[in-house]
Parts: C-alpha cells; structure tokens; sequence
C-alpha cells in the first residue's frame, strides 16, 4: 500500500514535476557528465527512480543499453516521449523498483540512482536489489539529498504537508548514514564528491563498487 500511495502522487504530479527547472544545473550537468565517465560504450546499465528520464536520456548513450524505472506510470510515459523527442534509441523504460526488479543476478555492469533513495520507504531492499543485479565488480552510482542535513523546519513541514496529500514518503537521514547503508548492502567506496554550486550540498554524489 505505501508504495502503490506514492506512486499515484507522483502520478498526478508527473506533468508539472517535468515542467519544473533544475534548481542547480551547473551542479546537475557536473553530476551527469561525472556518471557518464564511469560507463563504458560496453555497459547495460539499470536506473531505478528514474521520474521522467531527464537524467537517464542523457546517459543511455554512454552505454550499450540502458533500462531505467520509476513507480510512477505517468513518470514513465514522459520519459518515454523525452527518449523519442531526442532520438535515443537504446532505451527501455518501465514501471517497476530496483527491489522486486524481474531481471537475473548478475545482469547489469551499473546500477544508478539520482534523487530517490531518500523517497523509498525500504532502502535496503532497493539497495540489496541494486546489489544482486549487478556484475561482480559493477558500480553503484547515487545522489540523493541527504535532509536532515538540511533545515530543521523541512521536518516539521513535511509530515504536514503528507498529510494533506502535497507530500510523498520522505526520509530524513545524513550523508554518514546512507553511505552506512550503502557499505552495509555489499558495496564499497570508491569515490564520494559533491557538485552543488553552493557553499553546501547536502547531495552526496557516490560512486560504489560491488565488493
């Protein structure tokens, strides 16, 4: 039920979340450009939390073949008509979660995942997911907001705002804390760096290995 909740939020916001301008872009495009040096033109690449496939169009041609996922149907959809609109021919979206993924041990050389880890109620299972899906070897690539190393009064505003159905699940929890979570499920550290224009950024961009 939580899942099938967050889904048709994201579903009715789907169209604006995608009209919605990247608050930083110099920080977003260093992040891309950062993830597509790690892939190889060799590599089948999964991403799941893909929302509507900004992020994934611009690094399927980094790659061989590139399958990206969202909960959201509608997020998916937009996702597909960006592929079409920039001719991206190698790839696949569907609806679906890195957890319950249908796809073999062992099927992907990258697992990816931009801005979501902090909107999935069970992150071990994702990560776990994330774990089982990749090559020995293969990369974990991550960067989510890590809130509560932000402002105090995003906690008291969002459970508010959940409430009253303007807000999905969020997690709060700190840099330290997901990259606890990320060794824990099998990966080590490879590269940790932050690409935020401002004087803080609270968005980790994590680069792992599958131990």
């Amino acid at each position: 039920m939580p899942t099938s909740n967050n889904a048709r939020f994201w579903d009715r916001a789907a169209r604006k979340y995608a009209a919605s301008p990247i608050g930083d872009m110099e920080g977003y495009e260093r992040t891309v450009a950062h993830a597509r040096r790690y892939l190889k033109a060799t590599d089948v690449a999964f991403e799941f939390g893909c929302g509507t496939g900004t992020t994934a169009v611009k690094l399927a041609p980094a790659a061989a073949r590139y399958i990206a996922t969202d909960i959201s149907s509608e997020m998916i959809a937009i996702a597909r008509e960006r592929a079409v609109a920039e001719s991206i021919t190698n790839i696949e979206f569907a609806v679906g979660t890195a957890d319950v993924a249908p796809y073999p041990d062992a099927s992907f050389d990258a697992v990816l995942s931009f801005n979501v880890l902090h909107l999935i109620e069970d992150r071990a299972a994702a990560l776990r997911g994330a774990h089982r899906m990749l090559k020995p070897g293969g990369l974990f690539i991550s960067k989510t907001p890590a809130l509560a190393e932000m402002n105090f009064l995003i906690r008291l505003a969002v459970p508010v705002m959940r409430a009253v159905g303007q807000a999905p699940y969020v997690a709060f929890f700190s840099n330290s804390e997901l990259e606890r979570e990320i060794v824990a499920a099998g990966f080590e550290i490879v590269e940790r760096a932050s690409h935020g224009s401002g004087k803080k950024d609270v968005r980790t961009f994590f680069v792992t290995r599958k131990a």
